[in-house]
């Protein structure tokens, strides 16, 4: 007669068997153009550059206080922010700090992840009242290369970047060689960040780029009749 012992034996012997050709089946070899190879796992870095709580510190100093909120996409909320940046994002929530002394906000932080060449990277982008960007630090990096990215050399060019600016590459961002597709991740990101703050915080307060733009148009009608 089958035993129970015997069964569980059997049964045992055949998820060991499935379960050790999963590796083999789920790896999925990735070829680099570049290095005109298949990349390695020792490819990939892993490189931490600062904690969410210091990053939050580096954007908001002078703050008093700083709280966290978090930013809910309805579908109609989120077409409209896609329509805005030019394309789709598969997130519809995000956190975000306010940055606060007294009564009045010092400034906004937003984390993002968005895709590099192959693995996602963690950054943090700032903006202050008025819209404009006012830093972006890299927090954590995990793809093949790219890294530069969160040099100061590099990402310095965001700063003062509002949702008017293209924020593309041979646009308002330089590239750099090699690292093409962080780039291009970056620009999107910090797009997305001026536009969502835009939409929930300052046009509710009458700062947004609806009124920005409103008030360069008189600036220039003004300046056109009087000669200024």
């Amino acid at each position: 007669m089958f035993s129970t012992v015997s069964a569980y034996r059997t049964l045992t012997a055949v998820v060991l068997l499935l379960t050790s050709s999963l590796p083999a089946l789920a790896t999925e070899k990735v070829w680099d153009n570049e290095l005109r190879r298949f990349l390695k796992d020792d490819d990939f870095k892993y490189e931490e550059f600062m904690t969410e709580e210091e990053a939050v510190k580096t954007i908001l100093p002078k703050s008093q206080r700083v709280r966290k909120e978090l930013i809910r996409l309805t579908q109609d909320r989120k077409e409209l922010i896609e329509q805005r940046i030019g394309w789709k994002f598969p997130e519809d929530s995000f956190d975000l700090y306010i940055g606060e002394t007294g009564d009045k906000v010092d400034g906004y932080a937003m984390i993002h992840n968005t895709i590099g060449k192959y693995k996602p990277m963690t950054y943090m982008v700032g903006v202050d009242p008025k819209g404009n960007c006012t830093d972006v630090e890299l927090l954590v990096f995990r793809d093949a290369k790219g890294s530069e990215i969160g040099k100061k050399r590099f990402n310095s060019q965001y700063d003062g970047k509002t949702v008017t600016d293209p924020i593309r590459i041979n646009k308002d961002i330089i590239n750099i060689s090699g690292a093409t597709m962080s780039v291009r991740s970056m620009n999107a990101g910090v797009k997305r960040v001026l536009v969502l703050v835009d939409e929930f915080y300052l046009k509710p307060a009458g700062l947004g780029s609806d009124t920005v733009a409103v008030q360069k148009a008189e600036r220039g009608l003004l300046g056109t009749l009087f000669g200024n």
